[in-house]
Formats: structure tokens, C-alpha cells, sequence
């Protein structure tokens, strides 16, 4: 079975962009390791880690690029789903079950998610709002949803 075989399905809903950033990453990572933002409204090319993640009804393993920013030897990610009033799906994922693999690059980890809380994710929120802005107008756009800063500590090679 080959590794794309072993992934959940991305569902058809996903945005292509995503879709082809996730195919990207399995078949040339180091490529893909920096995303052009401006797709997004950011400033334009941005770290992304490849996540993955077994999904919490499902039991899959599902993959996904998300900007991050490295802090304390750790790795941050916003779950903001575009200001959107729910969680994203990745992130019910992690809370469900926090341990999965992070890919930078071509460099492949084992971590534990945790949503970050005080100071630390005031420190992650800021970290991540300055290299990309918009999720400051996602905070305000998602209202009295709280947008979780993710830590993603690094267990072991993958």
C-alpha cells in the first residue's frame, strides 16, 4: 500500500489549493515545506509543517499543511478555520488524540498536541499573527470563539 493509500481521503469539500498543498508535501517535501500566502492574504512564501493526524471518529490517519512557527524547541500552529465559529476538524482530531507526526521538509517527528494557555499562547499567538496577520482579523471574524494555539512537542523521529 503506498503512503498516500494509507490517508483518509481528503474530502472533496477541501479547497484544491489544500488538496494539491498535501500532495505536494508527500511527493516533494522539501518544495513544499514553503507556501505562497498570498492565496491567503499573506505577505507571501511561509513555513508549513504537514500534520497528521488520526481522525477522531474515523480512527484515520489524516494529513494536513499548516503554517507554523518554531518556540521553545516546540512547534506552533493556529487552529482558525478562517475565523470560521467552529474548531477545525484537525484540531477535534488532536483533542481527541493528541499524539501524530509532524513533517517539516522532509524531517519526519512523532509529537503530542496540546492547546496551548497564559502566557505561552499569548507568546504563540503573537509569534504566528506577526509572520501571517490575517489571524488577527480571524479572531475577530470567529467572535466569541477563542482560536486554540496548538503545541506540537516533539517526541521521537518518525
Amino acid at each position: 500500500m503506498s503512503e498516500k493509500e494509507q490517508f483518509e481521503r481528503l474530502p472533496e469539500a477541501m479547497p484544491k489549493w489544500i488538496r494539491d498543498h498535501v500532495e505536494l508535501y508527500l511527493s516533494d517535501p522539501d518544495r513544499a515545506h514553503l507556501w505562497d500566502s498570498t492565496i491567503g492574504g499573506g505577505p507571501g512564501p511561509l513555513p508549513t509543517l504537514l500534520l497528521i493526524a488520526r481522525g477522531a471518529k474515523s480512527g484515520k490517519l489524516r494529513p494536513l499543511p499548516l503554517l507554523y512557527q518554531e518556540m521553545d524547541g516546540k512547534y506552533v500552529v493556529i487552529g482558525s478555520k478562517g475565523g470560521a465559529p467552529t474548531h477545525p476538524g484537525w484540531y477535534v482530531n488532536l483533542k481527541a488524540n493528541p499524539e501524530c507526526e509532524i513533517r517539516i521538509g522532509s524531517k519526519r517527528m512523532h509529537a503530542q498536541a496540546r492547546t496551548a494557555s497564559g502566557e505561552e499562547r499569548a507568546r504563540g499567538w503573537k509569534k504566528m499573527a506577526e509572520m501571517y496577520p490575517p489571524y488577527n482579523d480571524y479572531q475577530k471574524r470567529a467572535g466569541s470563539r477563542q482560536i486554540p494555539v496548538v503545541i506540537l512537542e516533539p517526541t521521537g523521529s518518525a
